[in-house]
């Protein structure tokens, strides 16, 4: 897969980018669980090792410090995961947020609270989404990773 912006999915990032951090993880965690049935599942080699690698690290860490760590990747930082991170292509951290999910799924990665709700000023986004084909919504999911690596 070819990394590339789509037009068609820059106001939707523009939206995802006007919300808080912890609504941004909510809404990649939900995206996720929105594409999972249509992605490929075997990457590359190129893009599932240095992937796995940074997973690997944050899956490591205690709940509440793998929940800064996604914070810390959505917000940019400067500590040993956010550089590893920065390094890998587009689809390599995307594979990252892919592997956080599925850790997610399995329990060996803090998710979102059972209980937890978008906040309402999500549903314009959410619409948004739901209007794009899953090429479109794959595309808006790399951009998003990576607005601010």
């Amino acid at each position: 897969m070819t990394y590339t912006v789509d037009e068609s999915t820059k106001p939707a990032l523009d939206s995802f980018l006007r919300f808080d951090v912890d609504t941004q993880l909510a809404l990649l965690w939900y995206g996720y669980l929105d594409i999972k049935d249509q992605l490929n599942p075997a990457p590359p080699e190129s893009v599932e090792v240095p992937g796995k690698a940074v997973f690997d690290k944050i899956q490591d860490l205690s709940e509440q410090e793998q929940l800064q760590a996604q914070r810390d990747l959505l917000k940019g930082g400067n500590n040993e995961i956010n550089r590893a991170y920065k390094a890998l292509s587009p689809n390599a951290k995307l594979e990252v947020w892919l592997l956080l999910s599925q850790g997610i799924e399995n329990g060996t990665i803090i998710g979102v609270p059972s209980d937890y709700q978008l906040p309402g000023e999500t549903d314009q986004f959410v619409a948004q989404i739901k209007q794009l084909e899953f090429d479109q919504r794959l595309n808006f999911m790399l951009t998003a990773v990576q607005a601010k690596a």
